[in-house]
């Protein structure tokens, strides 16, 4: 069998998300199935690591797809002439969009409709595009996957799609995420808060991560508890970073802020497993990678109730509105002052983030691809 792989998120000096997912499965995909053929189709020069095998082929299309006309371009003119010179018999897609031009079977993995739920938040030009092409690739697909059950509730919600056409594949954990020992411990706190103990977030500056609130859940922290807690944001700045900032910077407790921008994975497991609990109270997530890696490093999680999160970590967290940032301060305070309930909290975690690998993903994405390709017959 020969599978065509949409590859380009998987960019060397920014992989994350989407780049993330194919990375994982696709890594142990091609290894565990090397009697296949699998095309890798980039849309820029793409780094050596990404070739995962000899049953690899790369190619390159470009102009490197990155607003909805180029989009538009790349997956309904660009895609389909690889397909064609390639001879695939499946195409996989794994960030939302597919090619609507073209006969080949394809795979797609829809993470999250936030688009819908989150409208603001995304670029209206964007916007519009997921708007009107949405419909048209879940209608196209012959194997749609997402990554959990509350993602394929809202998928069959909005779209009318019957639960047996989606199949439900979660993310993993990987294993850099760990335990430190006390001397990283006390080594990262130096570097980044002065030796100070810190609520840690990881993931993009953006405003769907609902970082405002976050801040005003610190500030009323901070004055109930008289604590030297510091904050670290660890991540990138993205879209509409901009007035975060700018608000920062009139922020009463800015100095027990710290922002550490993009830090590589190596670093970034060393600052969450480093920390005194992790927070993470997203307005809306397909998955939440990151609670479950704070869990993997024996650090207890306080997140957002009502979306993916929930789902995934069960009673494993502490779970506050998202939209109310007294309750999200009212569960950090627990945290701060409850020993106990912390120390369940990691143990229950621990069990918890043990349940996801990222076998067992490429596993249950290697189920869809199959799904696929069996509707050619």
């Amino acid at each position: 069998m020969r599978i065509a792989v949409n590859t380009r998120f998987l960019l060397e000096d920014y992989l994350e998300g989407y780049g993330n997912f194919l990375y994982e499965t696709f890594s142990r995909i091609t290894k565990s199935y090397p009697e296949h053929e699998f095309i890798f189709i980039f849309d820029r020069p793409y780094h050596q690591r990404f070739l995962f095998g000899k049953n690899v082929i790369p190619v390159v299309a470009g102009p490197p797809a990155r607003h909805p006309l180029l989009w538009k371009w790349w997956y309904d003119v660009k895609v389909p002439a690889v397909l064609r010179t390639y001879k695939a018999d499946v195409f996989v897609s794994c960030d939302g969009f597919c090619s609507l031009r073209t006969k080949v079977p394809q795979c797609l993995v829809v993470h999250d409709l936030a688009f819908l739920h989150h409208p603001a938040h995304i670029k209206k030009t964007h916007l519009l595009f997921y708007k009107k092409y949405t419909p048209a690739f879940l209608g196209k697909a012959k194997a749609i996957a997402t990554v959990s059950e509350f993602s394929r509730r809202d998928i069959m919600s909005r779209y009318k799609i019957t639960s047996g056409n989606i199949d439900v594949v979660y993310n993993g954990v990987k294993e850099v995420y760990r335990p430190v020992t006390g001397e990283v411990r006390e080594s990262v706190k130096l570097k980044y808060t002065g030796g100070r103990e810190y609520f840690v977030y990881a993931g993009a500056i953006h405003p769907r991560k609902n970082l405002v609130n976050l801040l005003k859940a610190f500030s009323v922290f901070k004055k109930r508890q008289q604590s030297n807690m510091k904050l670290l944001l660890a991540g990138r700045l993205a879209w509409k970073y901009e007035s975060f900032v700018e608000n920062l910077k009139s922020y009463k407790y800015r100095n027990d802020v710290v922002m550490t921008g993009y830090v590589e994975e190596q670093e970034l497991s060393k600052i969450i497993g480093s920390a005194y609990a992790m927070v993470y109270p997203s307005l809306l997530e397909g998955f939440g990678v990151p609670v479950l890696e704070a869990m993997k490093c024996d650090v207890p999680v306080l997140t957002s109730a009502g979306s993916a999160m929930q789902e995934i970590t069960k009673d494993a967290a502490l779970y506050a509105d998202p939209e109310s940032y007294t309750g999200i301060a009212d569960k950090m305070m627990l945290l701060y002052k409850d020993e106990n309930r912390r120390k369940e909290l990691i143990l229950a975690g621990r069990q918890i983030a043990a349940q996801y690998t990222w076998q067992k993903t490429a596993e249950l994405l290697w189920q869809s691809i199959e799904k696929a390709c069996l509707s050619r017959k």
